[in-house]
């Protein structure tokens, strides 16, 4: 009987863990430039004392990261740039580390420091890229940053900065805990030529809505049937312990 309940525990407590991944994504839904969890569930065998398997117990797993390209979002805005292909704009933590996002939705806060819509730096040539005042902000397809000043009646641009680029193998990433992306040993990665951003527009979460929907819903109907086991096994009991007394 234990063998009964303790499958059915496994199952329902592993169907909840998964539930909450999925439930992640789609909270995540209208972040600009998010990836995906992938979750995975697999049987795995409990030795018993003999060394030998004596039951199997279910345990779900994130194999990795979803990161297939969003769609893209015009929005003409200046300041907003989307990866084209493959490849991240490098960004710094709040504790100093170098990190990674597809989050192209830019800004300056009140000292001029370029941001991320969620407030991450944003990484230039000379680390935190500034940019003044300005009439008008170009951000070109390398990164660079270009600004028409205030007052200038000719025309002329001035270049800020760069917006440093990167293309890192994506199975060497994890994500932190800020969300961001970063090398699994924690090395900065170096700036690569090949990778372009498109001006004026966003990437949207790659989370597929329908997709998210629909796997809530079969994580519900197997946690329920999960349950049904564990209630199963508590009526067995029961009808098992009236027999024993007559008898």
């Amino acid at each position: 009987m234990d063998r009964m309940l303790y499958v059915a525990m496994s199952g329902a407590s592993q169907n909840m863990l998964a539930q909450s991944i999925n439930a992640n994504n789609l909270a995540n839904i209208s972040t600009t430039g998010f990836r995906a969890d992938l979750a995975a569930a697999r049987s795995m065998p409990l030795y018993g004392g003999s060394g030998h398997p004596t039951r199997v117990y279910s345990m779900t797993e994130k194999p990795g990261i979803d990161f297939s390209q969003g769609a893209m979002s015009t929005t003409g805005r200046d300041m907003d740039i989307a990866i084209s292909g493959e490849g991240f704009i490098a960004v710094q933590t709040p504790d100093g580390r170098e990190a990674y996002t597809r989050a192209g939705d830019l800004k300056t806060d009140n000292a001029g420091v370029l941001q991320t819509g969620a407030g991450y730096v944003v990484i230039g040539d000379n680390g935190p890229i500034t940019i003044p005042d300005a009439a008008k902000v170009d951000i070109g397809k390398d990164g660079t940053i270009s600004i028409s000043q205030i007052g200038d009646g000719n025309g002329g641009s001035t270049v800020v900065d760069r917006i440093k680029l990167v293309k890192p193998d994506t199975k060497q990433l994890k994500r932190n805990e800020y969300g961001l992306f970063e090398l699994k040993n924690g090395q900065p990665v170096d700036r690569d030529e090949d990778v372009s951003v498109v001006s004026g527009t966003i990437e949207t979460s790659n989370v597929n809505a329908a997709s998210a929907l629909v796997n809530m819903i079969e994580l519900a109907r197997q946690f329920e049937l999960q349950v049904k086991m564990l209630k199963t096994a508590e009526n067995n009991d029961s009808a098992a312990s009236q027999i024993l007394k007559l008898a």
